[in-house]
């Protein structure tokens, strides 16, 4: 039975991209959907687009073994992120009437750097969609028994499919009924697992009171661990493709702004579904904990649950990763097809620039289909996405957006001076303060070369 449910479910979903693709009549529609997306719409495409693998695999697993300070960075920096780009970033950024986030570094600092940033960002998504086909993979071997490299050639062919007929017309659409099966899912689990929520306080309960520490130590380390934390996701998801296309996809100003506070909220909220899941496995299933911590919650409902709540919550579990798969493979491929490609074809047609655009997703699936067959782990894929964003294209994104006297020199010195110490620390020094060093590499980057600039020029 649930080899008929997984079956009818991408069935549907591809039904969805098919009708998705009627209503794709230029390349606006399909990167934008033509900017027409109402609040409701918004909303859970955002919600939808980061509520993936390592929000129900990873981060549960962390809770269970780390309690909340481990899981700092997802869903409290996710969360912060979509609720600062609501107040600080939508407005703005929908008044600029771009296609893509690489048009702000063009505009703001010429082609060059439109590029490098482009290259950038669209490098970071690999590893973000190669962790979601792994998940389908993990899904699959589990339930179904068949090897771990077609379940995740399975979820390749269907992500890529849907997203490479409907663009984000489709990802609107499925993501909208996808948020819904996370939603009712997640919640049936929960009822069944605590007896009717009449277990969820008495459970949460029995954990010591530093299980649930929330604040650091006050230590200098602590601290500048727990901010990187926070700022991981919190800032370094700001400057990216993904967030950028569903504001830009909202009808009106209004509506981007609210739809993206919202999200933010809806995500935390939601997200704390499958973390007091994990305390229940913690509690009632301890030998889960200990065994492999990313088949943890799926272990615990296909041995310990009704069949009903079986179906809701893997039908859960593939919505949330179907839905961030397809939103992180056209995000790069929109950015490939804007600010690399198209300009070095003259004379491009809409068709044809829709077309590129297409060609593009194919690229980028295949590219994350050779990561994800490479055996990393789901958190292990992830990590690296915002953290590269964070150390290289955050800085100049506020400087293009929020000050005046924006120059390419400065937006050079501080991606490259940024990216490059952050590499260094954290691959070759192997560094805990990596992240927050090429961070502040990068802001002391631009400030420095953008004084010089300044004291130059008035000479």
């Amino acid at each position: 039975m649930l080899l008929g449910f997984i079956v009818l479910y991408i069935l549907g979903t591809i039904l969805i991209g098919v009708f998705a693709s009627t209503l794709v009549k230029n390349s606006r529609d399909f990167i934008l959907a033509g900017r027409s997306l109402p609040l409701y719409m918004v909303t859970f495409v955002s919600f939808a687009t980061w509520f993936g693998s390592e929000t129900v695999l990873g981060a549960s697993s962390v809770m269970a073994s780390e309690g909340l300070y481990g899981v700092i960075e997802d869903p409290f920096g996710a969360s912060l992120c979509l609720i600062l780009i609501g107040l600080f970033f939508a407005k703005k950024l929908y008044r600029m009437n771009l296609l893509t986030i690489g048009d702000l570094y063009r505009n703001a600092y010429g082609r060059k750097v439109e590029i490098l940033a482009s290259l950038m960002m669209v490098f970071s998504y690999f590893g973000w969609i190669a962790a979601q086909m792994v998940a389908v993979g993990i899904i699959l071997h589990l339930i179904l028994g068949v090897p771990h490299s077609v379940g995740i050639l399975v979820g390749f062919g269907v992500a890529l499919l849907y997203t490479f007929m409907g663009g984000m017309w489709a990802v609107s659409l499925t993501d909208f009924f996808q948020t819904l099966m996370i939603i009712f899912g997640l919640l049936a689990v929960l009822y069944e697992v605590s007896s009717g929520f009449s277990q969820v306080l008495p459970v949460l309960a029995s954990q010591p009171m530093d299980y649930y520490r929330f604040f650091p130590e006050p230590t200098l380390k602590d601290v500048l661990l727990y901010v990187s934390a926070w700022i991981t996701i919190g800032l370094g998801s700001i400057p990216q493709q993904d967030v950028f296309q569903r504001l830009m996809s909202a009808k009106s100003e209004r509506v981007a702004v609210v739809a993206s506070i919202l999200a933010g909220f809806m995500y935390l909220t939601v997200a704390m579904i499958p973390l007091v899941l994990a305390v229940f496995a913690r509690v009632k299933y301890p030998e889960l904990v200990s065994s492999d911590p990313q088949l943890m919650l799926p272990t615990m409902i296909l041995e310990y649950s009704s069949f009903p709540v079986k179906i809701l919550f893997f039908g859960a579990l593939l919505s949330a990763i179907m839905s961030t798969a397809s939103a992180a493979i056209l995000a790069p491929a929109s950015l490939l097809s804007e600010n690399v490609f198209k300009p070095l074809l003259r004379g491009l047609t809409d068709k044809g620039f829709l077309w590129l655009t297409r060609f593009c997703v194919l690229i980028v699936s295949l590219v994350s289909l050779a990561f994800a067959l490479s055996g990393d782990s789901i958190y292990h894929l992830v990590g690296s996405s915002s953290a590269l964003s964070l150390v290289s294209l955050f800085v100049p994104l506020v400087a293009a957006l929020h000050f005046k006297g924006s120059n390419p020199y400065s937006a050079f010195a501080s991606i490259l001076s940024g990216f490059l110490l952050w590499v260094y620390m954290e691959y070759i020094l192997k560094s805990e303060f990596a992240l927050i060093s090429g961070f502040f590499a990068s802001f002391v980057a631009y400030t420095v070369v953008s004084l010089l600039f300044k004291l130059f020029r008035n000479r």
